[in-house]
């Protein structure tokens, strides 16, 4: 396997690794001459390459010592791409439906060779600025996440099982550093990384920056996600960590996974369909006002909560009896109990999710690493009123978040969109 110490790859270099590595030229049947090869990254931390020909096909995606949107003056470890690599094998063994596979991790160069998600996959963002109905979406994200986030707590775990996987992703930290920072501090203080659609938003971003009822809630949350370890989280579950087609939904890109708050996944989700949502008036025309497809995301909203409550009650009904050190048998011995736990851990996780959702949908706004949603609005002064819309939602939710259930907060969206 090719070695030598952390160098960067470009599409040349790229090749002499391939050629040296058997777990990745075995999967181009070992040739390279229609060998095709390009750089697709457009996020914000790593190089991505899309490697094909016609032996097969992988994607190669390698970490950089700094943020890659930022530049070398922003540090950032390189160790996220095996965090990253562990959460992939970790959550494709629990839902390999919807969990690309890993082929080959190489530590040393932090690099990751994983199945290409082929044509017509693309980046949900995407999809959703264009208007596509995707039907099994809320199926498919509610199974990865009742899968992936029942499967690593306590109660699928024991307790020995559960704090030694704590301990391995504790080596994380710089990235829940940097969303400590992000979601939970800049957009509530003077920030030189902080932007919005200024001048139309100054006066939302400056309310935000004084307002005490906010930072108290956010103060509230940060705890929870820096303390709690109930469950290994993808840690950047947006509308941009999901690759899609009608029939098929991927979840990529875990480096940001860590033992956290399972409400914090949820809300990343949902938080960014909230988003999509109001930035639909963006988007429409004489041809098509939206509002069907603005129909659509709600509903989609809704069941992926519905449905993932349903399928996690499932797993837990199922595993009842199993090793989860949660909630023991001997001690919760009756139908009437475990019914009033479930009850409780439910609505707790509801009020996390929702205010997670909030804090990731104000973070997009008015701090750093906007969304495709509303940045592809050409008019400044629409994308600010679409921005706006979301930003008075988001922040009432923040502050008083103590909704009945699901369809109350589809409500109070629809409330905010006019």
């Amino acid at each position: 396997m090719a070695s030598g110490g952390f160098r960067p790859l470009n599409e040349k270099s790229l090749i002499e690794y391939i050629k040296a590595t058997p777990a990745l030229f075995s999967k181009l049947a070992n040739q390279l001459e229609d060998l095709q090869i390009k750089e697709v990254g457009d996020g914000n931390l790593n190089f991505v390459y899309i490697v094909v020909s016609s032996g097969g096909s992988f994607v190669i995606k390698q970490a950089l010592p700094y943020v890659r949107c930022i530049g070398e003056s922003w540090p950032m470890t390189r160790e996220r791409a095996y965090f990253e690599a562990r959460a992939l094998k970790v959550h494709g063994g629990l839902c390999p439906r919807h969990v690309p596979e890993v082929y080959h991790f190489d530590r040393e160069m932090s690099l990751i060779g994983m199945r290409y998600l082929e044509p017509p996959h693309i980046i949900l963002r995407k999809g959703l600025i264009a208007g596509i109905i995707y039907p099994l979406l809320a199926e498919h994200m509610a199974d990865y996440m009742a899968s992936t986030l029942f499967g690593t707590s306590l109660l699928s775990y024991s307790t020995m099982e559960h704090k030694g996987a704590v301990a391995e992703f504790c080596g994380n930290v710089e990235l829940c550093r940097l969303t400590e920072q992000v979601v939970f501090s800049d957009p509530y203080k003077e920030s030189e990384y902080n932007r919005w659609s200024s001048p139309y938003l100054d006066c939302d971003a400056k309310k935000i920056r004084e307002d005490n009822a906010l930072k108290s809630a956010i103060g509230e949350l940060k705890s929870k996600f820096c303390e709690r370890a109930q469950a290994l989280i993808h840690g950047d579950l947006h509308t941009g960590s999901v690759m899609v087609t009608t029939d098929s939904t991927q979840i990529i890109d875990p480096e940001f996974a860590f033992y956290g708050p399972m409400g914090f996944d949820i809300g990343a989700f949902l938080g960014n369909l909230i988003l999509a949502f109001y930035a639909q008036d963006g988007h429409s025309d004489q041809k098509n006002d939206r509002k069907a497809y603005k129909e659509w995301i709600l509903r989609t909203l809704v069941e992926t909560w519905n449905l993932f409550h349903k399928k996690f009650i499932a797993l837990w009904d199922e595993n009842k009896g199993g090793p989860g050190d949660a909630y023991p048998p001997s001690i919760y011995n009756n139908y009437d109990l475990h019914l009033l736990v479930q009850k409780k851990f439910m609505r707790e996780l509801f009020l996390d999710t929702l205010g997670f959702a909030a804090a990731k949908m104000i973070r997009r706004i008015v701090g750093i690493a906007h969304v495709e949603d509303f940045e592809s609005i050409a008019s400044v002064a629409k994308r600010a009123q679409c921005e706006q819309r979301a930003l008075n939602f988001a922040t009432n939710v923040l502050r008083e978040r103590n909704f009945p259930d699901i369809n109350a907060v589809v409500e109070v969206i629809w409330q905010y969109n006019s």
